[in-house]
């Protein structure tokens, strides 16, 4: 998985409200558990589909738990996300197979095609586009997948085409 360094003058505005009343269940769910931190966070991922700052400070507030290995374990782990995503995540498969069929060239097409970078969200947060190390499709090299939905044999055109028909049946 590649990592970027993220530009702090486009980073999405963090003070906006979110609905906190939302994890009240989860906390008393998981409140005294040992080895609560990890299905906490998931938790709250799965209701904001990030996780806000606001989540984390109210999480650590309410159970006891340090905001540094909050964030330690939360920056350690691809599945969890501190930044909202769009409506569709095309994560793009950099494995062995999909490099050597020029997977670079496949994200590369896509990020002119969209006009963000890897890791980023289009400004109509309709896609945010991913690297990852393996959709488990290798036969399909290369293969992106956006939501459910597997893509494979793909070149930079035929991954346009897509996009295109995705914006027009919006």
């Amino acid at each position: 998985m590649r990592v970027s360094r993220l530009d702090t003058a486009e980073m999405p505005d963090k003070t906006a409200e979110i609905d906190l009343s939302l994890l009240v269940d989860v906390i008393e769910k998981y409140r005294g558990k040992k080895g609560n931190l990890i299905p906490v966070l998931q938790s709250a991922q799965d209701i904001y589909g990030y996780l806000p700052e606001q989540a984390f400070r109210m999480i650590s507030k309410e159970l006891g738990l340090k905001l540094s290995d909050m964030y330690g374990v939360a920056t350690f782990y691809a599945q969890f996300r501190l930044n909202p995503v769009g409506k569709n995540i095309i994560k793009v498969c950099h494995g062995t197979a999909c490099h050597v069929q020029n997977a670079k060239a496949l994200t590369v097409a896509l990020e002119d095609n969209l006009g963000i970078k890897d890791g980023e969200t289009t400004e109509d947060n309709m896609f945010t586009l991913e690297s990852v190390a393996c959709l488990g499709c290798c036969s399909l090299a290369p293969v992106m997948m956006i939501g459910e939905e597997t893509y494979g044999n793909l070149d930079g055109k035929a991954a346009a085409r897509v996009i295109k028909q995705m914006r027009k049946n919006r």
